[in-house]
């Protein structure tokens, strides 16, 4: 009896304890939970300005990301992106926000572009999780959609990733969207910051009356942005050969770089052709031929030969190919074919170039530093951007450039709670508590509601025209790479090598082209043999007469008798007042 009533009374004493343990535990977790939220109250004070939302409703959003991180806290959680200063951005600052905030670990690793499609195609082909999130280019949405090893984000947002999805994400308010949306209509990447490559030039030289009275005079039409090629060539030979040096400088034309490096293929895949208008009419990008000449038949690739129904080598091809040449040679300043992109980036920021038909806007920040060439006494740029001139080959409808749009992409490879540990933090790289004051440090804006926020309108005096293109409607004409190529990593190594012998002389711009082709279509054969891609890889075209498809509608398109028509331009000024009234270009054009 006496044993039992002991214990009876042990177990009692056990109870209580636990019970005191259980009650300690809780007060434990909502002090954790309190001090994490004057952690989160602490970062939008002060980091998380501007915003469009209230503070209030930041902490909410911070409230949530607490709550649904206690899963994954203490867990190490790595990410990559390729090095720019938006990624720069969230590897210093968001990653260590983050990490406060939710428990969660973040290392956020930044490499060289090539280097993240690199770790990307291990992790495709390995199957092993080399990462647990990747940004990357939203060109490689015809790659990712046609593979089927990412997780498609709009089944993930309301499946296994619905208890990790932001309430509040709002992926309507993306304006990168149909970038990042496969053919069947699902969202595989989620854009984290998007640039656009435009045309850039010194309005402060365009303005000048001495400069616009000798270039009347010269080519019969007035000095402005140039509407088309033929405009920008003469632009280029104007300020090349006939001014020469402004305030004892030797100025150029045009700047541009040459060295056959992987750079050199991103120069041309990233829009070049579509800008001369090798493709067919359709946005985001052309059908059933795009920008890179791939056609697309239902959703199969069917080849990039001329013969194949392709443009690759076609005319439109040809030329855009032989103007980049010609005008590099001719018009830029000496060594300009030399050099990579990360050399000539900076030089138009050192005063002697005019203007610029291929510019990235992720320069933007670069180029309004105080105390450089480029920008006056009161700190606002003596420089312009606007929409690039489009080719004799381009027409209404067609996509006219640009836009890389760097995406948070996530691989079925990935552990799921690894997976949704770095969804939480890709989620909270993009929230709105975030998005804006991320948008004003890299501008590389993402959001709809962050480029109309009136922070911008305060700010878009010192932007040159970096908020009236994002503002206008022109902006939908500047688009990644599409769905019609189906290996982005294999097909985009192709360019670099093929173009760098034009350059170097080694090959005609249509030996080049033509070999280009070849080895596209290569590639594409041998994954339609491997029938890796499913129901959407490649089924090639037949070789046929390339006659037979420059008589059909579209593209591949016949050669011009003329390519170089009478060069049109815009008053800069009057392009502004058109886009604030809803127009791409002024009506008197």
């Amino acid at each position: 009896m006496a044993r039992a009533w002991h214990w009876r009374r042990k177990a009692l004493s056990l109870t209580v304890a636990a019970g005191l343990l259980g009650l300690t535990g809780v007060a434990a977790l909502a002090q954790d939970d309190a001090q994490r939220l004057a952690t989160a109250q602490k970062w939008i004070d002060e980091e998380f300005q501007p915003s469009t939302l209230t503070k209030e409703q930041q902490l909410e959003e911070m409230k949530w990301f607490i709550e649904a991180a206690k899963p994954f806290r203490g867990m190490d959680i790595k990410v990559v992106s390729e090095t720019i200063t938006t990624h720069e951005y969230e590897s210093k600052v968001l990653a260590k926000a983050f990490s406060e905030i939710t428990g969660i670990n973040i290392t956020h690793d930044l490499i060289q572009e090539g280097d993240v499609i690199e770790k990307l195609q291990t992790q495709m082909q390995s199957g092993e999780n080399v990462y647990d999130a990747y940004i990357n280019d939203s060109d490689l949405i015809g790659t990712h959609f046609r593979y089927g090893l990412v997780v498609p984000l709009s089944d993930w947002m309301v499946g296994e990733g619905k208890d990790v999805t932001l309430p509040t994400l709002d992926v309507d308010d993306f304006i990168g969207k149909s970038f990042t949306t496969g053919p069947d209509g699902k969202l595989y990447q989620l854009p984290d910051q998007q640039f656009a490559n435009l045309y850039w030039f010194r309005y402060d030289w365009f303005t000048r009356d001495d400069l616009k009275k000798k270039f009347k005079e010269s080519y019969g039409y007035d000095l402005g942005v140039p509407v088309d090629w033929s405009a920008y060539e003469d632009i280029a030979e104007f300020f090349t050969e006939q001014v020469k040096e402004i305030d004892g400088q030797r100025i150029y034309g045009h700047m541009d770089y040459g060295k056959k490096s992987p750079d050199l293929g991103w120069r041309m895949t990233d829009a070049w052709l579509s800008m001369a208008g090798v493709g067919d009419k359709g946005l985001p990008n052309g059908k059933p031929v795009d920008e890179w000449g791939i056609r697309v038949e239902g959703c199969n690739p069917a080849g990039s030969d001329i013969r194949r129904g392709g443009a690759v080598n076609g005319p439109a091809a040809i030329y855009a190919i032989r103007k980049y040449k010609e005008w590099v040679s001719k018009y830029a300043p000496p060594g300009s074919l030399g050099m990579t992109f990360y050399e000539a980036g900076p030089v138009p920021a050192q005063g002697h170039i005019a203007q610029q038909i291929f510019w990235y806007t992720a320069f933007t920040a670069d180029m309004t530093k105080d105390g450089i060439p480029v920008v006056d006494d009161k700190g606002l740029p003596k420089w312009r951007m606007a929409p690039s001139p489009h080719g004799p080959y381009w027409e209404e409808g067609m996509k006219l450039g640009y836009q890389d749009a760097g995406s948070w992409t996530l691989f079925k490879s990935t552990p799921l709670e690894r997976r949704k540990a770095a969804w939480l933090y890709a989620q909270f790289t993009v929230a709105k508590t975030t998005s804006l004051k991320k948008a004003h440090v890299g501008l590389t804006p993402i959001r709809e509601s962050d480029i109309n926020d009136a922070s911008f309108t305060e700010r878009a005096p010192k932007l040159g025209g970096l908020v009236e293109f994002y503002r206008s409607p022109a902006r939908v004409a500047w688009t990644p790479t599409g769905t019609n190529v189906p290996d982005y990593p294999k097909l985009a190594q192709l360019w670099w090598q093929n173009i760098g012998e034009v350059v170097s002389g080694e090959a005609t711009e249509q030996q080049a082209m033509d070999k280009l082709a070849v080895e596209m279509d290569k590639v594409m054969a041998r994954l339609e043999r491997a029938g890796v891609q499913g129901e959407c890889g490649p089924k090639l075209n037949e070789l046929r007469d390339a006659e037979y498809w420059l008589k059909q509608p579209g593209a591949p398109k016949p050669k011009l008798e003329n390519e170089k028509p009478r060069g049109h331009t815009v008053d800069y000024d009057k392009l502004l007042q058109a886009w604030k009234e809803g127009k791409t270009m002024p009506d008197s054009l």
